[in-house]
């Protein structure tokens, strides 16, 4: 069995991190050989899965099968830092660039020098950090904050998310050239209900780890425990997992954990009505349902009504951005500004659109 497992920390305690990554079934055997092929490469790596799926050991593991495994592996929660902060942390920092900067300081990126920098949580960059992230990784080169020296880096970015970064381009809140120089390679990891095969594996593997911390002997796992683990739908991932096994070896009595020694989340119910809803139809069945309804309640002028109603949902999707309102329907922004006067959302929300403008001049957005 390949088992992935991070390095001993005092913060894994608290976090949402799966400490544990295994290769049992079938859906994570064809990912781990997708991870050998790509590897021993320079390419960049995005890797994209839900919360507690293992995003970082994947990572981990591409950076021990490349060429740069005897260099430094940093990791980087991108959502960890203010905005303010993010472009030190980094970037980097000369002595006093800002209050506080009491000594120069380098960032992550001069850190992982002739090794890998992982980029947890890239969709929570702000715009500013994501084009000066863009300009290293095309120049291979750091300036520091406060400074106007740029310093060479040799460094190879694996980035992660847990976001779908195609709607958040979409809605203005990432870069589209930052995402095609991140995802040379994609990996995606399939969550832990899509991969029945890695359960036991890992609940063995978690009994054995808390077992031996707590000082108990062998603990045994009933049949209805193993049913009810099996069958569980699993919406923290293999996070949750770890966390249930270390409830039920506390709880558990005889060296046998039972059924009920179990304690699942009340998030099952939540993940069971959305997959229902993801059975009832795909979006354009659910259009085409609704134009259906449409049909039989009105008559008269519903082309007009139908349009209005697209571009009015795409404004605030794009939070009254008209600029990428346009990019998102495919029209001009002149032809979407006339429209959106026509049927009275830029009168609407005048104030919005100023603070718009305003916040479009700050991050350079050009048109």
């Amino acid at each position: 069995m390949q088992l992935l497992t991070l390095p001993p920390s005092p913060s894994l305690a608290t976090s949402i991190r799966a400490t544990a990554q295994v290769f049992e079934d079938p859906r994570s055997q064809a990912l781990l050989a997708h991870l050998q092929q790509v590897a021993p490469s320079e390419a960049s790596v995005l890797i994209i899965g839900e919360t507690g799926t293992g995003k970082e050991l994947v990572a981990r593991h591409i950076h021990d099968l490349s060429r740069r495994r005897n260099g430094p592996f940093i990791a980087v929660n991108c959502g960890a830092f203010s905005e303010s902060l993010v472009e030190a942390e980094l970037f980097g920092h000369e002595k006093g660039a800002f209050t506080g900067a009491l000594a120069a300081k380098a960032g992550w990126f001069e850190e992982a020098n002739g090794g890998t920098l992982f980029l947890d949580e890239i969709g929570d960059l702000p715009l500013p950090i994501q084009v000066k992230l863009l300009r290293v990784l095309q120049e291979r080169e750091v300036v520091r904050l406060g400074s106007r020296k740029s310093i060479p880096i040799n460094v190879r970015v694996l980035a992660a998310t847990n976001v779908q970064l195609e709607k958040a381009i979409n809605a203005g809140h990432f870069r589209e050239d930052l995402y095609y120089r991140l995802s040379v390679v994609t990996l995606s990891l399939h969550p832990l209900r899509d991969r029945p095969g890695d359960i036991m594996p890992l609940v063995r593997h978690f009994i054995r780890r808390y077992s031996e911390r707590l000082g108990y002997g062998p603990v045994e796992l009933s049949p209805r425990a193993q049913a009810k683990l099996v069958e569980y739908s699993w919406p923290g991932n293999i996070r949750e997992l770890e966390n249930v096994i270390h409830h039920s070896l506390l709880t558990c009595g005889n060296g046998e954990i039972q059924a009920q020694d179990l304690r699942m989340s009340n998030l099952r119910l939540e993940r069971q009505e959305d997959a229902a809803a993801s059975h009832a139809g795909s979006a354009e069945e659910l259009l085409e349902q609704a134009f259906s309804r449409l049909f039989e309640e009105q008559s008269g002028e519903l082309f007009e009504k139908v349009e209005n109603a697209l571009l009015r949902s795409a404004y605030h999707f794009c939070h009254y951005n008209q600029v990428h309102t346009a990019q998102l329907l495919g029209l001009s922004r002149n032809v979407t500004r006339t429209r959106l006067i026509a049927i009275g959302e830029l009168v609407v929300n005048k104030r919005r659109n100023q603070e718009e403008s305003v916040h479009s001049r700050v991050v350079g957005l050009s048109i």
